[in-house]
Order: structure tokens, then C-alpha cells, then sequence
């Protein structure tokens, strides 16, 4: 790259910094005084007007300075050379506030709390994708002679418990031989064989058996089925209120926003990029398909352990964002989130 388009991306980096601290527009002579770019003013106008030009800035109103178009934070973010590690303070605090999370739920809670906190944007997580998740155990309880309790864990950490009534009372010798039918066809297995597994259970079932083991396994089966609108945490809503003015040239921006939050599905699909646990993804403004989202941007990445990607997580907030301690950020939580449902 030449001197020129290094001295120009020099004074991109340098508005793009300067608006998400104050949210005003930038002017040439503010650049020169808080920033050592060792150009004068004339060189940083011309600069500027180079990258107005090719469309990484622009000119909000007449005599105003300028602000970063979505094509200015691509090339900026696309050109980060270092992200701000967090302290080691800040990494120990943040495993150790996981780590005392008491199953699934509060840790994925837990997580989108803590990157509200640290970005002061919108935070998500998705459920452990069924898809990629085992049976590790299944217990069966007898509440009653007549009544079961079923609790499925798997391997991410995810605990369900289900409700079977039976047509009639079961002795403790046939519970002992249905705990082990269920459990000889489920674990171990990925959730959609387990399912298949179950399903076919009945049809070898001990005659003496076949009901109890059919009511079982009609609720295991809807257990086993991935339920997408349970799969998404949020935290942080607020947050898009207080940066409300960053959505005013999207009439009705900030509320479909909101809404689409609420809905979670163009959420879900957002998340769905973040494939990969070691790679964040970041989506500006028009790279958004949904056009609620187009004054949005979305940084993300999957979290899990022993390279298996068990979900999505990230920030969501205006296109005005501190995108490197953001990336640190959501890499860092979702290392640690990783990390500790591994070593459940």
C-alpha cells in the first residue's frame, strides 16, 4: 500500500475513533489538534475529501465535518491490526463470575450480562445447537408407581426434565429394565439419532413394557426436537435506547430493531454466520440482509470446546461502535463460556 493510502486510512482510523467517542461530526483542524498524523491541515482536508470521494466518509449537513460511512468502519474494522487484549484482571474476573454459574441457563445468562457490561450494547447467546450435542446421561425417576420423572443431560451442559404418566402402575424390577432400555438407546448418541432410537424402541419392547416404554418415548422424542424459539438469550436492550440519536436516519430503525429482537428469528440468523470458535464475525449496516438491521451492526462468533461449535453469541448495537474492544470482548466471554461448560 502506498505512503498516500496509508497516510488516508491514517485519517479514516482517526474520525472513525473520534465520532464513536462523541458522535459529532469531524472537521479537519479537530483532526490535526488531537491527532499526530505530522500532515498539515490542507494535506488532511484533501484527505478527507479523497475519502468522501470513494465513499468511506460523508457529510452529514452542509458545514458540518464528517462521519464514517458503513464502507468506512468495513475498511477500518477490515484493517485492524491489534485488538485490545483485556487485562488479566478483567480475563480472571470474567471466568470466575462463569464459573460459579450453576448449569446452562445461568451461564449463558451470566454471559450475555457480562458483554452488556463490558460493550454497553445489546448481547445474545444461542442455545447449544441440538444438532451438534449428545446424550450424556438419562436418569428415570418414579415420583409415584404411576408417574416418571425423565431428566435428559447432554453434553453442552443442557438439562431437561419431563413428565411421563404411565397407563398403570410400574414395579421397581421393570423401572430398572425401561431406565436401561432408554438409556442403552440414548446415550452416547447425537440428539437426532437418540431420537430415531427412541422412537424405535417400542417396536422390540417387552410386551410387558411396550405402554410404559411408548409413553416414555413419545415425550423423550419431543424433547430430542430442537425448539428454535427457546434458543436465544438477551441482555442489554436498554442500551439501544441511550444511543437512540446513532438511529435517526432510519425512520422507525430503533423500534424494528426492538421488535426483531423480540421476534429472535432474524437474530438467529445473524448468529448463524458464527460457525467457527476461533473467528469473529462482524456485519456493518447494509451487510445485514434484514432491513430492520440495516442500522445495526453485529459482531459474533461461536463458542464451544474440543472444536465442536456449540452456538453463536454476540453484540448487536449501532454502526457507531468501539469495534476492537468489542471483538476483544466477545472473544474473550466466549472462550471462557467454552471453557467452562466443557468442564461440566
Amino acid at each position: 500500500m502506498s505512503s498516500t493510502e496509508e497516510r488516508r486510512f491514517a485519517v479514516l482510523r482517526a474520525i472513525v475513533a473520534d465520532y464513536v467517542a462523541t458522535q459529532e461530526p469531524v472537521g479537519s483542524r479537530v483532526l490535526v489538534e488531537r491527532h499526530n498524523l505530522g500532515v498539515s491541515s490542507a494535506t488532511v482536508r484533501n484527505d478527507m475529501a479523497a475519502l468522501e470521494e470513494e465513499g468511506y466518509i460523508a457529510q452529514p449537513h452542509t458545514s458540518a465535518g464528517r462521519i464514517p460511512t458503513d464502507k468506512g468502519y468495513r475498511q477500518f474494522v477490515d484493517r485492524i491490526a491489534q485488538v485490545k487484549p483485556l487485562s488479566g484482571p478483567e480475563r480472571r474476573a470474567i471466568q470466575s463470575f462463569l464459573e460459579t454459574g450453576v448449569d446452562l441457563d445461568d451461564v449463558l445468562r451470566r454471559g450475555v450480562r457480562l458483554l452488556a457490561q463490558l460493550t454497553r450494547q445489546v448481547a445474545v447467546v444461542q442455545y447449544p445447537t441440538l444438532s451438534v450435542s449428545s446424550v450424556r446421561h438419562l436418569e428415570v425417576v418414579a415420583l409415584t408407581p404411576a408417574r416418571l420423572l425423565l431428566v435428559l443431560i447432554t453434553d453442552s451442559g443442557r438439562v431437561d426434565q419431563r413428565i411421563v404418566e404411565l397407563g398403570d402402575v410400574i414395579a421397581d424390577d421393570e423401572l430398572v429394565q425401561l431406565r436401561g432400555l432408554l438409556g442403552g438407546a440414548l446415550e452416547g448418541k447425537r440428539l437426532a439419532a437418540a431420537s430415531s432410537a427412541v422412537a424405535e424402541l417400542a417396536e422390540d419392547a417387552p410386551a410387558h413394557l411396550r405402554d410404559a416404554v411408548i409413553r416414555a418415548s413419545t415425550v423423550l422424542v419431543e424433547t430430542l426436537v430442537e425448539h428454535p424459539e427457546e434458543r436465544l438469550v438477551l441482555g442489554g436492550a436498554s442500551n439501544l435506547t441511550r444511543n437512540a440519536a446513532d438511529f435517526s436516519a432510519f425512520p422507525g430503525s430503533l423500534r424494528a430493531v426492538l421488535e426483531a429482537l423480540e421476534e429472535q428469528v432474524v437474530v438467529l440468523k445473524l448468529l448463524a454466520a458464527a460457525q467457527d470458535a476461533g473467528t469473529v464475525t462482524v456485519r456493518i449496516g447494509e451487510e445485514n440482509e434484514a432491513q430492520e438491521m440495516r442500522g445495526t451492526s453485529m459482531v459474533s462468533i461461536g463458542y464451544g470446546s474440543a472444536g465442536t461449535v456449540l452456538g453463536g453469541m454476540g453484540v448487536l448495537g449501532p454502526t457507531r461502535m468501539d469495534y476492537p474492544g468489542t471483538i476483544a470482548s466477545v472473544s474473550a466471554v466466549a472462550r471462557y463460556v467454552g471453557e467452562v461448560l466443557a468442564g461440566r
